[in-house]
């Protein structure tokens, strides 16, 4: 299975790479485009919202019609997505932007499978390492979106950004032609199936203190950071007047320390234990949050996204390996998607918000609401005690 697992990695980087160009230049083209700057995050935001709504529908549909079949559709709908983001564009039409973004974003909630696709491929001792694997290929998307954006912004001199959604729609017809050539044993598909293979009741699992605490583990890990994230851009480049390569350098540099902490997190969990992992990662969010406070130079800026996408690493991994203890392989699907769909709605509360309150809070205030948020985890964590690393 480890040619799955270079499937999925590579596949991983291809897809992801709209996320940090969209967060770069959602927020600016949003500006453009709408009439209320205070909505100028609003694209950002439908593309998180477009993840958490599908979430459980992704989840479902791949129970149905397997993994490979439900990842390869959900690329083909950021192909259509993205070429509606470039006729929104050239026609300056905000909602139908919105919209593109939003089919984007659904398919992020197919791409947040792959690392449960991951961890189907390996035995139980390598689950930590797998999902690290899967999530190495961030790193490249760090670099790729970007990239695409700064590279494509004058591709239709009229229209800036538009051709960047161009190239987003070639990187998914890439990403469909990689995603058709991953095998799963017929097994894993049988588990689903059949007389006694239900599993338990929905209510039962969701009930356990264990898979509690997987959720509240992403969904702080991924609203803290989206929070954040989402602000930088306009914190920076609309409020502060950085330029837009400082911008992108920032995102980058934020969206790389997220996934590049994975070539050693999962051998971390091996070595020190998933709950110092975890709360290594707690520290780390937090630390953004301070550094905030000191100033709005760009160091600042730079140092608490790196702190932050490091932090989110520890955390997130963390959350995910505690999930796959939850759940036993029949009751996986539901399971995922409940996870999913929990963290993600989460993720998008914190994408809408984040516009409003950079503009009427300030910078400063964004940083401090996450500290809330990672108390309560710790004190979670701490409470759940020797259980989390007990494998």
């Amino acid at each position: 299975m480890k040619r799955n697992l270079l499937i999925l990695t590579t596949s991983q980087a291809l897809g992801m790479a709209a996320a940090p160009m969209i967060v770069l230049i959602g927020g600016i083209i949003g500006q453009e485009l709408s009439p209320d700057v205070s909505k100028s995050t609003l694209p950002i935001a439908a593309m998180v919202v477009g993840g958490a709504a599908c979430s459980a529908p992704a989840a479902l549909l791949m129970g149905r019609v397997g993994r490979r079949n439900g990842f390869m559709a959900g690329s083909l709908l950021s192909l259509i997505s993205s070429l509606v983001a470039y006729h929104a564009i050239t026609i300056s039409s905000f909602p139908l932007f919105c919209l593109g973004t939003f089919g984007i974003g659904a398919n992020m909630a197919f791409i947040q499978q792959y690392r449960f696709a991951a961890v189907e491929s390996v035995t139980s001792d390598l689950v930590g390492r797998a999902v690290s694997f899967v999530l190495l290929g961030g790193i490249v998307a760090a670099f790729l979106g970007p990239e695409i954006a700064k590279h494509t912004r004058d591709f239709i001199v009229a229209k800036p950004y538009a051709g960047s959604f161009i190239a987003l729609a070639g990187l998914s017809s890439l990403n469909i032609l990689i995603l058709s050539l991953l095998k799963f044993p017929p097994s894993l598909t049988d588990q689903t199936r059949g007389p006694g293979h239900t599993g338990r009741k929905l209510s039962e699992i969701i009930s356990q203190p264990l898979f509690i605490t997987a959720i509240l583990s992403g969904l702080v890990a991924y609203a803290g950071m989206t929070l954040i994230m989402t602000a930088t851009p306009v914190s920076m480049r609309l409020i502060d007047g950085y330029s837009l390569g400082d911008t992108a350098w920032v995102i980058q540099s934020h969206v790389m320390a997220m996934f590049i902490p994975s070539l050693f997190s999962g051998l971390l969990i091996d070595r020190i234990g998933l709950r110092r992992v975890m709360l290594g990662g707690i520290v780390l969010m937090a630390t953004c949050g301070i550094i905030a406070q000191i100033n709005h130079q760009l160091i600042h800026y730079w140092l608490g996204l790196v702190m932050l996408g490091v932090g989110w690493n520890f955390l997130f991994v963390g959350g995910t390996a505690l999930l796959t203890r939850s759940y036993r392989p029949a009751e996986r699907f539901r399971a995922q998607g409940v996870n999913d769909l929990i963290v993600y709605s989460g993720q998008a509360a914190a994408s809408f918000l984040a516009g409003a309150l950079i503009f009427t809070s300030g910078w400063q205030f964004v940083n401090l609401i996450i500290l809330p948020m990672l108390l309560v985890i710790t004190v979670v964590i701490f409470k759940m005690g020797a259980v989390i690393n007990h494998k």
